[in-house]
């Protein structure tokens, strides 16, 4: 079997293309039943001919999370289209999600010693997964397994016969990385993917990222809370608030010169002397009143200080300006 297998075609010209992605979680409250719009009419897509980084980024609770889940089949949608290489990937089979779908979509998770047992050597992860996808043969699966490792800088020699604890963080990331890539995917899904590292680690996996896109053709969706790292490692960036995208387009022009009053408050927000600072600890739900936890208006009006009662009573449609898409009224024509 040859590693550089060659992956699934299709006539449409996008590797990922979501169009009005919902998920509504029903809530259990004592005898009651309330419902959480986790995602709200969420669309964003990638282009198969053009490698790239998307953010996509937000605060706890934004959404963020659950977008990656759909996509990566862990949560059923409850509306919209979700589409890989024009297929619909809720309609796929659980056959062909495993021939074809799981070995071009990897996941990369925010704790790589979550997704390890410490009973289970480090490498044994790294050859079942080549086996399981029948990736190469039996002979040559180290010499492949070794090469996989080299591409984010370890080594067979350098991991084998150890256990996940005997890592450091930024290895054990790393061996999560190669794992993804064992399958040779097409996207990654990674997800939080430097949060548990250390600082001094955080751009050596961003460039990594980087390197994957540049140097084997393969499109990151990277989801983080951290603005300074999607500025330094994305091309474009989709920012979420509460189930909605408010903000999409290059990531120079976003957080360069966002439009968007949330978009504007979350880069004030940011402190330059700490990059360890997170968007939650610096912009809470806390404060928002009752209006704007319902389904009426912007759910930004109540903390914007250019909202008007348009914005408490009705809801913005995304528009493009400046080469981006805002959900704002501010840029809406007149």
């Amino acid at each position: 079997m040859n590693p550089g297998k060659a992956r699934a075609t299709s006539n449409s010209s996008m590797l990922l293309d979501i169009e009005s992605l919902t998920k509504i979680f029903n809530l259990r409250q004592g005898l009651a039943t309330t419902q959480l719009i986790a995602v709200d009419q969420a669309n964003f897509s990638l282009k198969s001919d053009q490698p790239e980084i998307f953010a996509l980024a937000g605060e706890s609770g934004s959404g963020k999370t659950t977008v990656a889940r759909m996509i990566l089949g862990l949560t059923e949608p409850t509306s919209g289209r979700l589409r890989y290489r024009g297929k619909d990937i809720t309609q796929l089979s659980r056959r062909e999600k495993k021939s074809w779908y799981f070995r071009e979509v990897q996941p990369i998770f925010q704790n790589p010693f979550a997704t390890f047992s410490p009973l289970k050597r480090i490498e044994t992860y790294l050859f079942e997964t080549a086996v399981n996808y029948q990736i190469v043969d039996k002979c040559q699966l180290q010499p492949y397994v070794d090469q996989v490792l080299s591409s984010v800088g370890l080594s067979l020699a350098e991991i084998s016969g150890r256990y996940p604890n005997e890592l450091s963080g930024g290895q054990a990331q790393r061996v999560s990385v190669a794992r993804a890539l064992i399958t040779n995917p097409t996207l990654l899904i990674a997800d939080e993917p430097v949060s548990m590292v250390d600082a001094s680690l955080r751009m050596s996996i961003v460039n990594l990222f980087r390197e994957l896109r540049d140097q084997k053709g393969v499109s990151v969706l990277y989801i983080t809370h951290d603005l300074a790292t999607a500025y330094y490692a994305a091309d474009r960036i989709a920012v979420m608030l509460r189930g909605w995208i408010i903000e999409s387009g290059p990531v120079e022009k976003v957080l360069g010169n966002p439009l968007h009053p949330y978009t504007q408050d979350l880069k004030k927000s940011i402190p330059t002397p700490n990059p360890d600072k997170k968007w939650g600890d610096l912009i809470s739900l806390e404060g928002f009143d009752s209006e704007a936890l319902t389904n009426v208006g912007c759910k930004y009006a109540s903390r914007c200080a250019e909202a008007t009662d348009m914005c408490r009573q009705q809801t913005p449609e995304s528009v493009e300006k400046d080469g981006r898409q805002v959900k704002c009224f501010l840029y809406e024509a007149t």
